[in-house]
């Protein structure tokens, strides 16, 4: 730094004035900066007019000032009239505190602020004992009657019967009515009719960077609305549950911010119908207590979703879809090897056998042997869909037609 001469006491140097995190109650110091040479300058009270000038007389000055001002009052007064006159014509009123536009009340249904007006007298957010503490999460009405849908991993381990808490405030009591550990969803009753139910729409069709909307009580917080674009679809999704087990789904990833106690509330499309359940986050944390959004969250297709909830209001238990074979856990070379393909299963009429190694089925890349079974899950029953594997190195495709388990 340059030598800008002493002074005592603490000081801002020059360099910092500009500073915006500069402490406003520092003595300031006004510092002269060499300058290249040049007249010397002199103090304010004795500068002079420039010798062969006279110096400007009082009256002058005097003169000038009023006919400025009658100029600026004349302009002023010229371009209020044109204004007012032009706010008549639109029929404004000027500033008298008031508008004339639409009440604030009113947005679009298209815009972020429409979606959310129509969605939340459909979310709810569930409460249930387990053990000493209180397990909570979301969920969303799709039935007048009291159905509605939320995870699975949100009543497990529940006691007695679950708390829902709608978007005014008020509460009512619901019961499980079953669930499914392997697609991480479940259903339950609420004890209350003339809901509004959620509109339902097709996450087949989704494109990436579609808009979403997620909905639902992150941290506690109900009614909580965030926005997002879809950021990829057919994410094979594996995750282990608390008894062991593992569930499966290939998912909607989205960078709508997603935190703990969203967990099985919905996920909007840009026309506020649902298109997924907000299940999973990820997180550089090591512990999903501290886990928070970076960004990445990923939901169960609602037409997965859709399918096993019907399953579990009319049977009391969801099929799973199935390709008839077992994989080859072992495997790491890319794709899922097939060890054993059932007898008359669907892969084994498909033309598959032991040791192909399927790489793509319908547009899902397979890249690990569980990705296949996230992948399968997205299909229903009955479903046809063409499969690309390989054999003695030779890429082949066929068709398979998938079934249901026997569960």
């Amino acid at each position: 730094m340059a030598d800008h001469g002493q002074v005592s006491g603490p000081v801002w140097w020059s360099e910092a004035l500009h500073d915006p995190w500069r402490d406003p109650y520092a003595p300031a110091v006004i510092v002269a900066m060499p300058q290249a040479a040049g007249p010397e300058l002199e103090p304010i009270d004795r500068l002079r007019a420039p010798t062969g000038r006279r110096p400007v007389g009082l009256g002058v000055l005097l003169a000038v000032a009023v006919v400025t001002a009658l100029i600026a009052g004349g302009l002023g007064g010229t371009l209020g009239y044109v204004f007012a006159v032009r706010a008549g014509e639109a029929g404004g009123t000027g500033l008298s505190g008031s508008q004339t536009t639409a009440p604030l009340t009113q947005r679009p249904p298209e815009t972020v602020a429409g979606v959310a007006k129509k969605v939340l007298p459909s979310v709810v957010t569930l409460r249930i004992k387990a053990g000493a503490g209180t397990s909570l999460g979301s969920g969303f009405v799709v039935s007048a009657d009291g159905y509605a849908v939320t995870n699975n991993h949100v009543v497990e381990g529940g006691e007695g019967s679950v708390t829902i808490t709608f978007s005014d405030a008020t509460t009512a009591a619901a019961t499980v009515v079953g669930s499914d550990p392997e697609s991480d969803l479940a259903v339950v009753k609420i004890n209350k009719g003339g809901l509004t139910p959620v509109e339902f729409g097709d996450s087949d069709a989704l494109q990436v960077g579609d808009p979403v909307v997620a909905v639902g009580a992150p941290l506690a917080l109900s009614n909580t609305v965030t926005y997002g674009i879809v950021s990829a679809l057919d994410r094979p999704i594996r995750t282990d549950d608390s008894s062991g087990g593992a569930r499966y789904y290939a998912a909607i990833q989205t960078d709508a911010a997603v935190n703990q106690g969203n967990s099985g509330g919905p996920l909007f499309d840009g026309a506020g119908r649902v298109v997924g359940v907000n299940s999973v986050i990820g997180s550089l944390a090591e512990d999903q207590e501290h886990a928070g959004n970076v960004g990445l969250a990923f939901a169960i297709p609602i037409n997965q979703a859709k399918r096993v909830a019907e399953d579990i209001i009319n049977t009391g238990k969801a099929r799973r879809t199935v390709i008839g074979a077992q994989l080859d856990s072992s495997h790491r070379a890319g794709g899922a090897r097939l060890a054993s393909v059932e007898t008359g299963g669907p892969a084994a009429s498909a033309g598959l056998r032991s040791g192909d190694v399927i790489t793509k089925i319908g547009v899902g890349v397979v890249a690990e042997p569980w990705d296949l079974i996230a992948l399968v899950r997205k299909y229903p029953p009955g479903a046809t869909v063409a499969v690309e594997y390989t054999r003695d190195g030779g890429r082949q495709t066929s068709r398979v037609t998938l079934a249901a388990d026997a569960k």
